[in-house]
């Protein structure tokens, strides 16, 4: 048993720039220092300030870098008086490409696309570059034809490109942000900036949704990766040299020219200051906090030109960013100086109070210039036009949101651009992961790795060594990339996906090449003969977004520590290598290993890490570790707020702790209690959560005797007779559509082959919860139920039910675990200590139900044993 109070059994049957206003962000940091957990994300307002309002006098006042040219005022006023009503609702919007047609651009004169996590030219997230080129260039040409008098401005390509130009297959990709904080490099951080912009430009897109300036302070928020640092003052440096890096610097002929494009500092703002680190939640900061700390990054970003930021999703002291005038409009532009335009970020703009998805008047109002509405798009452009015309919607705040947007394009030069396929490196394909990109990226990589610990200073190996290395992280290039990876959640990928990738395998056999060493890769540990050393990598599967929200920090997989833990037994020296998009609780994992490396998520280059484990042939060191950690790394699993100036700051490894050879610290047995209770653990309570099966736990679907482990946006199971679909309800992909054509089985099995035990859930009362929608049902028999091996489960019949609730809203059953525990007591052919699949869905026929949520609740009190 792992860490805590969760009974897990083994199953029995395996499984097939800048510089005054980082002046302000140093000054502001120092603050929260002097502070210390006063100014956390939890801290009360001051000086009897009331919570949630702002006092702009407490905000800096900037000027905006980029003086306004007459010239250009002049073209955007005449540009203002050519252009009809359904030509100015159009620019404001913004369609994803998923859910838009070139003609469709043309007709409703849109002002700009973007292509989503899951978005692609012809729906494949593995397109040749080719494709993403060609269908540039057909946008533009809709979106510039002038015939029947006809404005015709160039439509602007927003891409996702977070970490490299990461939706293309072959190019260069870069560790997440939290490596790249580690690094603490801001020339390294302008370099990557220039390589994903000339990446960028191969394709045809002229737009990133990057970079995200956030500073999170609860790691358990599946965004951290995203952030630089829980450090302002770290992620204030980075900030203008970022936009720099893809902008171009300001007040040279090179800002926004023909090697550099559009960048978006997001998310504006708080986003990682939400209550307990929920995405998309409410910041209850202070307004000193969330000017020193959440809004650090905006001032030097700004200062070095930024001309998009995008609105935050979440809530400050519970008013919806999207809807926040004071901030979106007297801060953000009225004191820092903002010039350019307001973007918000995917329906967005739906959260704001008396808002849907198809309009929100008061959004634009507020101060956001562009609305994201990816797939609702014809429905808000028809409701804005009739808000235009009937004054809902006030024409001259309209205006002055296409003003914004008319400015940018000419700043950056795409009104007077030529198509997408005839610019500068346009087609050049051979630039995506080009030699010179990957050696940036593989510095980048071996700079974001932190030392934790080199006990008997076991590391740098010897070139001529024996080494095993196994762990599933050891070959899997997908893995050490992380999400926003090819598809949103970085799932599916496989190595050959990656044509210029190298994984951490691969890079020590080319290491060791010629040097007389050897290395071998085992997926379980196995061996011929003993190795001098075994490395294991290992760490978190890839996930974006809310779907990497936690309930806590322990990592809660075994499999690695088990190798671990025969390789000490065996007197192998062992060294951890941990793949993770955020400091986890580890312990036990950091006992058993002799050294100790947090590579976070390092990209495409995995053969960075080869760089550092070895010698060079005459024995002296290549290179050494230089990465410090730019997050504080835990001492507990329980997800608490750990920051460094906290008054009660006690981590395990601080925040700048991290070794290189010349230390000869040895790090002493820690803790291995994760201060956790069966009810934080996710392993035993959690298993579907935003249409997602929550890990270790898989969503599976079986035909015959076939299983299909659901990896991708849409899953086909092996034989065609069901499918599992990603599909949109209050975010992007938050649910999942199990669409069944024939008889087969639904499951939620956990994905290292263990049992749980249920039997003190159900006595204590709690029930399994469903969030559901039924789409379609024939009628057909249909069950729910929990599996616990071969032979041994528990069913409701649901169908009846099912097909009463088609086509009705969407539904919360509570069925308590005490109606499967039941057949325990009657037959015997229940074991609820012994749970491999704590849902199972049934059905002998045609049925669509799309699922948000499974998990373990108390039970409600209208429960009832089945669907009401």
């Amino acid at each position: 048993m792992r860490k805590n109070s969760l009974k897990i059994a083994p199953s029995r049957k395996p499984k097939s720039r800048v510089s005054l206003a980082l002046a302000w962000v140093l000054a502001g940091y120092a603050a929260m220092v002097t502070l210390g957990h006063a100014a956390g994300s939890g801290s009360a307002p001051s000086d009897g300030q009331v919570q949630g309002q702002i006092q702009l006098n407490n905000w800096p006042q900037q000027h905006s870098p980029l003086p306004r040219d007459a010239a250009t005022e002049a073209r955007i006023t005449r540009l203002l008086q050519q252009m009809t009503l359904e030509e100015k609702v159009g620019q404001i919007i913004q369609a994803d490409i998923d859910s838009v047609t070139p003609d469709e651009v043309r007709r409703y004169h849109l002002g700009s696309v973007l292509n989503g996590g899951n978005s692609a030219p012809n729906q494949d997230n593995r397109a040749h570059p080719r494709e993403w080129l060609k269908l540039a260039d057909a946008f533009w040409a809709a979106s510039t034809d002038r015939q029947g008098g006809r404005t015709g401005i160039p439509v602007m390509w927003g891409t996702d490109a977070v970490h490299g130009q990461s939706k293309i297959v072959g190019a260069t990709l870069f560790p997440h942000n939290i490596g790249l904080g580690a690094a603490n490099d801001p020339a390294l951080i302008r370099r990557i900036g220039e390589i994903t912009a000339k990446e960028i430009l191969v394709t045809g897109q002229d737009w990133t949704f990057a970079p995200t300036l956030a500073v999170a302070r609860n790691d358990r928020w599946g965004r951290s990766y995203e952030s630089y640092s829980e450090n302002p003052e770290l992620v204030g440096r980075y900030a203008g040299a970022i936009i720099e890096g893809l902008q171009g610097k300001l007040g040279t002929p090179d800002y926004l020219g023909p090697d550099h494009l559009l960048a978006t500092a997001k998310h504006f703002v708080g986003d990682g200051g939400t209550a307990d680190g929920i995405d998309t939640g409410n910041n209850l900061s202070s307004e000193a906090a969330l000017r020193d700390i959440h809004a650090a990054g905006y001032p030097p970003a700004i200062a070095a030109g930024a001309q998009v930021v995008m609105a935050s999703f979440n809530s400050w002291h519970g008013q919806k960013m999207h809807g926040n005038k004071t901030l979106l409009t007297d801060v953000l532009v009225g004191r820092l100086g903002f010039d350019g335009f307001v973007v918000g970020d995917w329906n967005g703009h739906a959260l704001v109070p008396g808002c849907s998805e198809n309009q929100c008047a008061a959004a634009v109002t507020a101060g956001l210039d562009m609305f994201m509405a990816p797939n609702t798009w014809k429905g808000l452009y028809e409701t804005t036009l009739a808000q235009a015309r009937s004054g809902e919607l006030p024409l001259a705040r309209l205006d002055e949101a296409v003003s914004r947007i008319l400015r940018v394009k000419i700043r950056m030069g795409l009104l007077d651009q030529v198509p997408p396929s005839q610019r500068k490196y346009a087609g050049k394909y051979e630039l995506l992961g080009a030699p010179a990109h990957r050696a940036v990226a593989r510095e980048a990589a071996r700079k974001s790795m932190v030392l934790l610990k080199n006990n008997r200073a076991l590391l740098p190996l010897k070139p001529g060594s024996k080494i095993l290395i196994t762990g599933d992280g050891a070959d899997n290039i997908g893995k050490q990339c992380g999400g926003w990876t090819l598809t949103w959640q970085g799932l599916g990928n496989r190595n050959e996906h990656f044509p210029h990738g190298e994984s951490i395998y691969q890079g020590l056999q080319h290491a060791l090449i010629g040097s007389g060493g050897t290395v071998q890769w085992s997926d379980d540990g196995s061996y011929d003969s003993k190795p001098d050393v075994a490395i294991v990598v290992f760490g978190e599967d890839p996930y974006a977004e809310f779907q990497g929200d936690r309930p806590h920090l322990d990592f809660s997989d075994d499999s690695a520590l088990q190798m671990l833990k025969r390789f000490r037994q065996a007197g192998i020296p062992t060294v951890a290598v941990f793949l993770s998009g955020r400091p986890l609780w580890v312990n036990p994992e950091l006992n058993q290993s002799d050294a100790f490396i947090a590579a976070f998520l390092p990209g495409t280059e995995g053969g960075a890490l080869a760089d550092l484990l070895l010698q060079k042939p005459d024995g002296s060191v290549g290179y050494d570790f230089s990465g410090k950690l730019s997050f504080s790394w835990p001492n507990d699993a329980t997800g608490r707020e750990l920051n460094v100036g906290d008054a009660d700051y006690q981590p395990l490894f601080a925040y700048g702790y991290g070794l290189s050879y010349q230390d000869k610290r040895t790090v002493a047995t820690v803790s291995e209690n994760a201060g956790l209770n069966l009810t934080s653990n996710d392993n035993g309570s959690r298993y579907l959560i935003a249409g997602k099966a929550v890990a270790p736990w898989q969503l599976q679907l079986i035909d015959g005797d076939k299983i299909t482990v659901v990896e991708n946006a849409t899953q086909v199971s092996s034989l065609g007779a069901v499918t599992a679909r990603a599909a949109d309800r209050k975010q992007q992909e938050d649910t999942v559509i199990i669409d069944v054509r024939s008889k087969s089985l639904i499951a939620l099995s956990h994905g290292q082959d263990r049992s749980i035990d249920l039997v003190e859930n159900s006595n204590a009362g709690m029930a399994l919860e469903l969030e559901y929608r039924v789409l379609a049902s024939a009628g057909q028999p249909a069950r729910i139920g929990l599996a616990c091996g071969t032979s041994c489960s528990r069913f409701i019949e649901v169908g009846p039910a099912l097909k009463q609730q088609v086509g009705t809203d969407w539904h919360t059953a509570s069925i308590p675990l005490a109606c499967f525990a039941k057949a325990q007591q009657e037959t015997g052919n229940m074991k609820m200590n012994h749970i491999t699949s704590p849902f199972v869905f049934a059905s002998d026929g045609a049925v669509q139900l799309q699922l948000a949520r499974v998990q373990l609740k108390p039970v409600s009190a209208d429960a009832v044993c089945g669907l009401k």
